[in-house]
């Protein structure tokens, strides 16, 4: 369609209108700005600002008068542009998705203690690979080998735990030390993907060993593991099925089972847990759940489980096992290229003190698995009592889900604070509490925004008030 030769016209005049940038910069205001966030940033802010006063005057309908008022405010604008270009991506979000170790959402948060002790490492220098009593260099795994070792002794004597920045790390690094050129025997009905297409055979191919499948999606027993062993066979490996259940005909042998065979024909077995536990799940009625105890228990040569997700700490990927195994993996070169930094070190050691004191809840992540539905849904009916029209809502039983891989079976009872907004549907009203400051992150379903204030900070539960209330107004 031929543009309209008026419509061009004026068009062309309001263009010519605009100042150059470097006629902007010039002015005093602009120049102040200059001085206080530097040229380069505001020479960005200044052609942003521009390039969209070109578009509306494209788009239209913008007059002389309209355009008269932005350029006179354009200053103002550049600071707007400067603010928006230059905070920080990275942002705290209320998570009211009753999801605790929410991927998405950065898994488990960590505790002020890990935090506190992460900034006193960080800024000043630390004993980081140091031996204060020698006075010579040190290793920096030892700050949370003794916690690790005095917290796995009552499972099995003679544990060492490595740690490397997340759990896939551990998987490859384990089976490269133990299985390099060799086979690996491991089920069918274990070969998981994980977020972010994270699978374990592509991870078994990168470490150089040969993946030997054995049994079927649905039925493996210890028959198919012993008739796969043979002269290449270096590991039998077991893997945690993350974020998701086969039920109906099924069969699978017991670890001890697998143990047994393994040890019986000289080799180790490894056991990718994923989330791995350092405490008992049963005690929040969640059963069926394997825990780094269990595992070594039973007779594991090496476990392999993540920092942040039930163990609640930071992202990291931890090996534990037989000290000398965990020896050899420690001596890979590969070991090095995967460890984890001060930072790390320093907010894992924190998180396994309150293990160590039976603080459990000091960790985050299991306070609000604690939390009971009474406690939750009080929060909520205090919130409820708050709502005005256009917001309105109920409270109602719910369920939490754990996350992160952990349970995907299991729930946790909750109380959920159903919500509707006149005027607004769900996926509107959800996507105006994530506009909010700080963003809130909510569940839709059946047509109304559902809120689970386990995993939302009592602290937080006013800053949700405040939000919903804005919304209404």
């Amino acid at each position: 369609m031929a543009k309209d030769p008026k419509l061009a016209t004026r068009n062309a005049q309001l263009f010519r209108k605009l100042p150059s940038v470097d006629e902007l910069l010039h002015q005093s205001e602009m120049a102040q700005i200059v001085e206080r966030e530097g040229r380069a940033a505001t020479l960005d802010a200044t052609r942003a600002v521009l390039e969209r006063l070109r578009a509306a005057i494209s788009a239209g309908p913008i007059d002389d008068q309209q355009l008269e008022l932005a350029i006179g405010g354009f200053a103002e604008a550049v600071e707007r542009e400067l603010r928006r270009s230059l905070q920080m991506s990275l942002r705290q979000v209320i998570n009211s998705t009753g999801v605790v170790l929410h991927t998405n959402l950065g898994r488990a948060p960590l505790s002020g203690a890990a935090l506190d002790h992460a900034r006193r490492v960080a800024t000043t220098y630390s004993n980081l690979e140091f031996n204060l009593d020698s006075g010579e260099r040190g290793k920096r795994d030892v700050h949370v080998e003794r916690l690790f070792a005095r917290l796995l002794s009552e499972y099995e004597d003679d544990i060492s735990t490595v740690v490397v920045n997340n759990n896939a790390a551990a998987v490859l690094l384990a089976l490269n030390t133990l299985a390099e050129g060799g086979e690996v025997v491991v089920s069918r009905g274990e070969l998981v993907e994980i977020g972010g297409s994270f699978r374990i055979p592509d991870v078994m191919s990168k470490s150089g060993a040969t993946l030997r499948e054995v049994g079927t999606t649905n039925r493996t027993r210890l028959a198919d593991y012993e008739r796969a062993l043979n002269e290449r066979t270096r590991l039998i490996l077991r893997v945690h099925r993350s974020n998701f259940q086969i039920v109906g005909f099924t069969e699978q042998p017991s670890l001890g089972e697998l143990v047994e065979v393994a040890h019986k024909r000289g080799l180790p077995i490894l056991e990718d847990l994923g989330s791995g536990a350092l405490f008992e799940m049963r005690t929040l009625g969640i059963g069926g759940e394997p825990g780094v105890g269990d595992s070594l228990r039973a007779g594991v040569d090496v476990v392999t489980y993540s920092g942040d997700k039930l163990l609640g700490g930071p992202q990291a990927g931890m090996l534990s096992g037989r000290r000398e195994i965990i020896a050899r993996i420690r001596s890979n070169p590969l070991f090095r290229a995967l460890r984890v930094d001060k930072l790390i070190y320093a907010a894992l050691e924190a998180t396994l003190l309150a293990y160590v004191r039976q603080d459990h809840d000091a960790v985050p992540a299991l306070r609000m698995m604690r939390l009971s539905a009474e406690e939750i849904g009080k929060r909520a009916q205090a919130l409820a009592h708050k709502l005005r029209p256009p917001v309105s809502g109920e409270v109602i039983e719910g369920e939490s889900l754990i996350g992160g891989g952990a349970a995907p079976g299991a729930g946790l009872p909750t109380r959920l604070l159903a919500l509707t907004c006149e005027g607004l549907g769900a996926d509107e009203f959800a996507s105006r509490l994530r506009k909010n400051d700080p963003p809130i992150v909510a569940r839709v379903e059946e047509g109304r925004v559902l809120l689970d204030l386990r995993t939302v900070f009592p602290e937080q539960d006013e800053q949700i008030g405040n939000a919903l209330q804005a919304i209404g107004q």
